[in-house]
């Protein structure tokens, strides 16, 4: 039994820590960290992914006793690494929900709620639309596979028992504020408008008091919310994909030199 144990060893350093790593980071990745994949299938393609990375990690002999206060440690280490990683990439995602509520509210429209499939509570619609273009860009840019590419890559940039790089939690850290700037810069055009829309009914109320502008104005700023969002959202996939060019950036230059080229100098957009 022993012997077997042995053998078993390396087979478990190999794939116990990719897989870690992994799952920690689609756990906190967009769209396959959402409520609407479910745990089994997040397991499998960590699986997956730990297998085929067998060429990078199998030589790992990290400890030699899985039932250890090491295993624990090097087990912590590689979730909040790969945590890190995946909450990185989730920023991009972040800015176009907070993009969703500004509008919304903005429009007068998050009275509107319906329930959210992906995140498993109630949210606005608009929220929801532009949640759902926001997955349809993040696969149409192969998302997926840059998440891979990260993945692999942070293997050789930051290996097992190397401990977590605290630069990168600051770093990651301190982007956290570019969500709102970001979201605020999309809505800001539809901000804008209806709140000249606003100002100019107090005017008009100024003038004829004996007009109902309450129930009017809000009619008029919902259609005219709803026109501007149209010419804003043909903009969103080229934001969405420089957002998450600029979080591909932001991990490139945490990695040593050897490791950073093997990441995607940009995002691929998607024909």
């Amino acid at each position: 039994m022993e012997q077997v144990l042995a053998n078993l060893l390396p087979l478990l350093n190999a794939l116990w820590w990719p897989f870690v790593r992994a799952m920690a980071m689609l756990s906190a990745a967009p769209v396959l960290g959402d409520a609407m994949v479910p745990v089994p299938i997040r397991v499998l393609i960590s699986l997956t992914i730990a297998v085929v990375m067998l060429p990078v990690t199998g030589h790992m002999q990290v400890v030699d006793n899985p039932f250890s206060m090491a295993m624990i440690a090097a087990t912590l280490e590689q979730a909040i690494l790969g945590g890190v990683l995946g909450l990185a990439f989730h920023f991009a995602m972040s800015v176009i929900s907070v993009l969703g509520f500004l509008v919304s509210s903005q429009m007068g429209l998050s009275m509107a709620v319906m329930n959210d499939p992906l995140n498993g509570q109630s949210s606005d619609v608009v929220s929801s639309l532009l949640s759902m273009l926001a997955i349809i860009i993040f696969f149409a840019v192969d998302g997926h596979l840059v998440l891979a590419n990260v993945l692999g890559a942070s293997f050789k940039a930051w290996p097992v028992g190397g401990g977590y790089p605290p630069l990168l939690l600051q770093t990651v850290a301190w982007n956290v504020a570019w969500i709102f700037s970001a979201a605020v810069l999309l809505a800001l055009p539809i901000v804008f408008s209806t709140v000249v829309v606003q100002i100019g009914f107090g005017f008009l109320n100024r003038v004829a008091p004996s007009l109902n502008l309450f129930s009017l104005g809000f009619s008029v700023i919902t259609l005219f919310g709803l026109l501007m969002l149209g010419q804003v959202v043909r903009f969103v996939p080229d934001h969405y994909t420089r957002m998450t060019g600029q979080v591909l950036e932001m991990i490139r230059q945490q990695m040593p030199a050897p490791a950073r080229t093997q990441l995607p100098q940009e995002v691929r957009r998607g024909g």
